[in-house]
């Protein structure tokens, strides 16, 4: 409508000069018949300046006509024009509103790796903390097999040693000369024993002889 209005518009101001000229070409014939009106008859036009007027007339209705089409060219380009701009609008609309739909898909799909982002790393604490906690009851579990292997080693070292001791005792093979060394320590002792009483039965007599002499000496005294 816009343009329709421009087109009426440059039409009336094209065809206003136009018509000023057709008023001040026909206002002498005007002024004939004014100047005429007080006489008898009107002065008849000359062909020849109605043949102007006619052709004048012709080249003015060529001149609009073609302003005209100019004009609705115009008209038709500018309305072409502003289908393909609605049509635009209508696709960016229809773009526009896509993209929202993404933007918000996107940004519930941010939020919900925010949110599984902060899981995760809560659990990853979590799991640090549990792993942290089983690393000391491993160590502690380590260090008690340590003591443990340590005592078993130390009393597997006393076992070895004793049952080395008794093996070297209790060995077959070395009977005959324990046998041999308790024999001869038996002599040993036994021939101790005669010395030792021999000994003792010396003392004895001499203890008695020394008896018998201090009981002489006693009577005397009396």
């Amino acid at each position: 409508m816009y343009c329709t209005c421009n087109l009426r518009a440059s039409t009336t101001s094209t065809a206003s000069p136009l018509n000023q000229d057709r008023v001040s070409e026909t206002s002498p014939a005007g002024s004939t018949m004014s100047e005429m009106g007080g006489g008898d008859l009107p002065a008849e036009p000359k062909v020849e300046q109605l043949m102007g007027k006619l052709r004048l007339l012709q080249r003015e209705k060529r001149q609009l006509e073609e302003e005209i089409r100019h004009a609705q060219s115009v008209h038709d380009s500018l309305w072409k024009e502003l289908l393909d701009l609605r049509t635009e609008v209508n696709d960016l609309e229809g773009v526009h509103k896509d993209k929202e739909g993404t933007c918000r898909k996107l940004q519930l799909q941010c939020e919900e790796s925010e949110q599984d982002f902060d899981r995760q790393l809560n659990q990853n604490k979590t799991s640090e903390k549990l792993l942290e906690q089983y690393r000391c009851e491993i160590q502690e579990v380590k260090l008690k097999h340590r003591k443990l292997r340590m005592r078993f080693e130390n009393q597997l070292l006393q076992l070895i040693e004793q049952h080395k001791q008794l093996d070297y005792l209790f060995n077959p093979k070395r009977v005959p000369d324990e046998l041999k060394k308790a024999e001869d320590k038996k002599r040993q002792l036994l021939s101790a024993e005669q010395v030792k009483l021999a000994q003792l039965h010396k003392l004895h007599e001499e203890f008695e002889e020394a008896k018998k002499q201090k009981q002489p000496d006693a009577l005397m005294h009396e």
